[in-house]
């Protein structure tokens, strides 16, 4: 057969049976191998979906500029395009991102602006601020915005859903993916509900993101939100593509455990897949593991391709470096919460505590810092300095409620941090807290990692 145009190629990749990572798991594991699309990602599927609804819309005109913010795969496939249909491309980046994502694009004709990792959405230097700027002050350009933009979502119910259905034959009855613009889990999702309403969903987030406790609790917690590593998945917002009625279940994963398996379909099962391919395994087969009984179905999406990874999870010396090798020089904050007794609980005080209290369990523990609870939810600290100094101002706070006096949350941070990262986050006089695979929250403070150092 032959294609008019690379962007005809896009669509029909192949499913994959799991065999030695699926052991021990009943039912049937598959995944839809997403590389081989021509861009080497599913994100091809809704580059050219965005673009074509775009030009039937009147939006996107001959000799334009396509504009986006991207993790590098949606970056390609409209790099794609643009070949193909004669348009320009400027794409904004996370310089958390790997080389190979830029030079790729750059390879394509396409121009990258490297924006910082660190800063909130809305921070003029974030890669969807930079984005938004570019595309008012260029002429006749185009902001995709594949975030909010539904004909992500459409791509996918289009394409992806129907093609997993006829390749089950219809049989499917589990389907997980990681939610990041939300397109490929919840446009799939839709059309496969569709066709049987007691489908299930999973969807695989990281430590950092949002999205597991929205899902859970309703609450958009500014308070989950911190550096990770693991790319194309997770959020520091709520894509309007993302429909939390769509998926069942969430289930995070850790940057480590994502990176680990990621590595195995390679070795293991001859997948040379990217990063979020890893966590979306890992989680599944953890979900899999206790939940898919005989006969059931699980399709996992595997988005993308490793060249994307050569220099991070394909490289042993940056996966040691980043504690993900077993080398015990690298302890993280999981070997030293591994440390402590069963019996641990978070020492803490309640919003609604007086000062008088808070102070007397600081100084009968003898700890210089503590956190402040409302219910469950950590909503803010008490340091001894920072205290001392507002006592001596006004001394009456002693029966004020902890909640007048109380200073900003500590930082959460993922399982799987090592000693340098941790300590290059603790605040000059705070601690941080970490979650541990059974939701318990611990603290970490200098204390603890000079000691790990020292062993």
């Amino acid at each position: 057969m032959i294609y008019n145009s690379i962007i005809e190629t896009i669509g029909n990749t192949p499913m994959i049976r799991l065999n030695k990572l699926s052991q021990g798991i009943k039912g049937e594991v598959l995944v839809k191998v997403e590389y081989f699309n021509p861009g080497n990602s599913m994100k091809d599927r809704m580059a050219i979906k965005m673009v074509e609804d775009a030009e039937k819309a009147g939006i996107l005109k001959p000799g334009g500029t396509l504009i986006e913010g991207t993790s590098g795969n949606t970056g390609m496939g409209l790099a794609l395009a643009a070949v193909a249909k004669g348009y320009k491309c400027i794409f904004t980046m996370a310089d958390k991102q790997s080389q190979e994502k830029i030079d790729i694009l750059r390879a394509v004709g396409a121009e990258v602006v490297v924006c910082p990792t660190n800063v909130s959405p809305e921070d003029p230097r974030s890669y969807y601020s930079v984005a938004r700027k570019l595309n008012k002050e260029i002429p006749n350009s185009f902001y995709p915005n594949q975030y909010d933009n539904l004909s992500n979502a459409q791509a996918h119910y289009e394409t992806t859903g129907p093609e997993i259905w006829k390749d089950t034959e219809g049989r499917i009855t589990h389907y997980a993916a990681g939610v990041g613009t939300g397109g490929s889990m919840c446009g799939t999702a839709k059309y496969l509900k569709e066709q049987n309403q007691n489908l299930v969903t999973i969807g695989l987030d990281t430590y950092g993101s949002v999205f597991k406790k929205y899902k859970e609790t309703g609450i958009f917690d500014e308070k989950e939100i911190y550096p990770y590593l693991t790319e194309g998945i997770g959020e520091d917002i709520l894509p309007k593509n993302v429909d939390f009625s769509l998926i069942d279940h969430f289930i995070k994963v850790t940057d480590k455990d994502a990176a680990v398996m990621t590595r195995r379909l390679a070795r293991e099962e001859g997948l040379f897949v990217g990063w979020s391919c890893g966590s979306a395994v890992h989680g599944a087969l953890e979900y899999a593991k206790e939940h898919l009984q005989e006969g059931d179905v699980l399709v996992i999406i595997l988005p993308d391709h490793g060249t994307r990874y050569l220099g991070k999870v394909y490289n042993d010396e940056w996966m040691r470096n980043h504690g993900f090798l077993e080398d015990k020089s690298y302890a993280t904050a999981r070997d030293i919460i591994t440390e402590r007794s069963s019996t641990y609980q978070l020492l803490s005080v309640k919003k609604s505590d007086s000062v008088k209290e808070a102070i007397s369990l600081m100084n009968s523990r003898s700890i210089s810092q503590i956190p402040v609870l409302d219910g469950e939810e950590v909503v803010g600290c008490l340091t001894d300095n920072k205290l001392l100094a507002r006592m001596i101002d006004n001394p009456l706070l002693k029966d004020a409620p902890v909640a007048d006096v109380m200073e900003g949350s500590m930082k959460f941070v993922a399982l799987d941090s090592t000693l340098d990262v941790l300590s290059s986050m603790i605040e000059k006089d705070k601690a941080v807290l970490v979650r541990d695979s059974e939701d318990k929250i611990h603290i970490i403070t200098k204390h603890d990692i000079l000691e790990a150092f020292s062993k």
